[in-house]
């Protein structure tokens, strides 16, 4: 495990590789032929156009890592939040630390994993944004620069809200863009930290307002709709109310949401996703285990069990059409301790080793408006939420109209029954939302010796490199 000081040494996505990328034009996913090759002392000492660009570009791969590894974010979260097992007989820490606890920071794989990788993308992001003005005015345009400056900060804010929502009331820190053989950065607080991802993510507004149409490099695929100018600023103002919404500023959730793709008359699944590859170098959606062809085959991560039996019933007795569509009954049992864990549900969202996952899209966004006005909490917001929550519930989910109580608590309840099961496996969306809501004792503990845990720790190495150390975060968490 590295710490904030070894950032600069870790994986600053290879510039020479992604040069290669960047001349490709035509490449539309994110193929790194050769992770290995340096080029970050070029960029730092002598920026040139194509290192910069090919930096920007590369962004995109570190805003990736971790992502979809059986124990990446998507995986992790959904552990802690109830939503999957991991029976991997390799590696019984999906259930001895992840479930029975305490995570350990000294698990680089687990209780201090999600943190390393995305500082090392935001600080890659901080050298770009120093390269910028020592370019030759010949190199970018003024367009060009205030572009890709608004694309990094932005890039730079999703990374940052990836830690939080994992170190949530730990804190963690902001200014990294230090000398990495220094005393490393203060943790802010929770709140600082919202506060600087909003900040990052209003500044690249502002400076994509400049940028003119076209980016001067290519984004993946997985930014198809998004990848010009005016796209890509749909898409941080789709990011700013998700923080905004998280962070209780429900006013300013809705004017973000008037800037984004929200669309209650467009695809749910519209939206800007990870995508993976099989070229050499990139790497693939490991998450596909959970859906093999082979319903006898042993996988590793299988559903929990509640998501069948907690969902709620179409009019023609069926279930949540969006349990049937994202989750299935297989055998042979999965069984872990000793066989005190059992479970015979796996997931089907995920296709293929090259399924995208989202990073968000259209139906969390209609869904953020109803939670931003039942927020509100106004007769015309309570209103306002009934119509977006019964337009998720009987288009995605085949449910009848919501007839329950139009009041902010019953209207909680069903909002967060509905993200449960729109946006389930995606991004740790249910570990995050219980707990913004004080709910996370209501999950299931399966056996009594299940913890249920509101945060992780930081990594043991970057607590090491502390003095004096952190009051809090340090290096185990225990859970309740």
């Amino acid at each position: 495990m590295q710490t904030l000081r070894g950032i600069i040494a870790m994986r600053t996505m290879h510039i020479t590789a992604l040069t290669g990328l960047l001349l490709a034009s035509a490449c539309n996913t994110l193929d790194v032929p050769d992770l290995n090759n340096p080029g970050q002392d070029d960029l730092e000492n002598n920026p040139t156009r194509a290192l910069v660009l090919a930096a920007s570009t590369g962004m995109l791969v570190g805003s990736r890592a971790g992502i979809a590894d059986q124990n990446g974010y998507v995986s992790e979260l959904g552990i802690l939040g109830r939503e999957s097992y991991n029976f991997d007989p390799a590696d019984p820490r999906f259930f001895t630390e992840l479930l029975t606890g305490p995570l350990d920071g000294g698990s680089g794989a687990f209780g201090g994993n999600l943190f390393a990788q995305f500082y090392a993308d935001i600080r890659m992001g901080n050298i770009i944004l120093r390269a910028l003005p020592r370019l030759p005015s010949t190199a970018m345009s003024v367009a060009e620069v205030e572009a890709t400056t608004g694309f990094v900060q932005t890039i730079q804010a999703l990374d940052f809200l990836h830690v939080i929502n994992t170190r949530d009331d730990f804190g963690a820190p902001i200014d990294v863009d230090i000398d990495p053989t220094g005393t490393p950065a203060p943790i802010a607080t929770k709140a600082e930290v919202f506060a600087h991802i909003a900040n990052l993510l209003d500044s690249a507004q502002t400076h994509l307002g400049l940028g003119g149409s076209v980016f001067p490099f290519p984004l993946s695929s997985g930014f198809a709709g998004f990848d010009n100018v005016a796209g890509f600023t749909k898409f941080n103002r789709a990011l700013r109310a998700r923080v905004a919404v998280y962070t209780g500023d429900f006013n300013t959730a809705l004017t973000a949401l008037q800037g984004s793709f929200i669309d209650p008359a467009g695809s749910l699944t519209t939206g800007v996703y990870f995508v993976y590859s099989t070229i050499a170098g990139d790497v693939v959606n490991t998450l596909f285990d959970a859906s093999v062809p082979d319903a006898s085959a042993p996988r590793a991560i299988a559903a929990h069990a509640s998501i069948l039996t907690d969902a709620q019933l179409q009019p023609g007795g069926a279930l949540d059409q969006r349990a049937l569509d994202k989750v299935e009954l297989f055998q042979p049992i999965q069984t872990a301790l000793n066989g005190a864990i059992k479970d015979s549900v796996k997931f089907t969202i995920y296709t293929s080793n090259l399924a995208p996952i989202p990073i968000i899209r259209n139906e969390e966004l209609i869904l953020l408006r109803a939670e931003a006005n039942i927020g509100l909490n106004t007769a015309p917001s309570l209103a306002a939420a009934v119509t977006d929550i019964d337009l998720i519930r009987t288009t995605s989910g085949g449910l009848a109209p919501y007839a329950g109580p139009v009041t902010q608590t019953a209207l909680q309840d069903e909002l967060l029954y509905n993200k449960r099961y729109s946006l389930l496996f995606e991004g740790g969306h249910r570990w995050i939302d219980m707990r913004r809501y004080n709910r996370l004792n209501t999950l299931p503990r399966d056996i009594p010796t299940f913890m249920l845990f509101s945060r992780m720790p930081f990594p043991r190495n970057d607590c090491l490199a502390r003095s004096p150390r952190p009051a809090a975060g340090c290096d185990v968490e225990p859970g309740f």
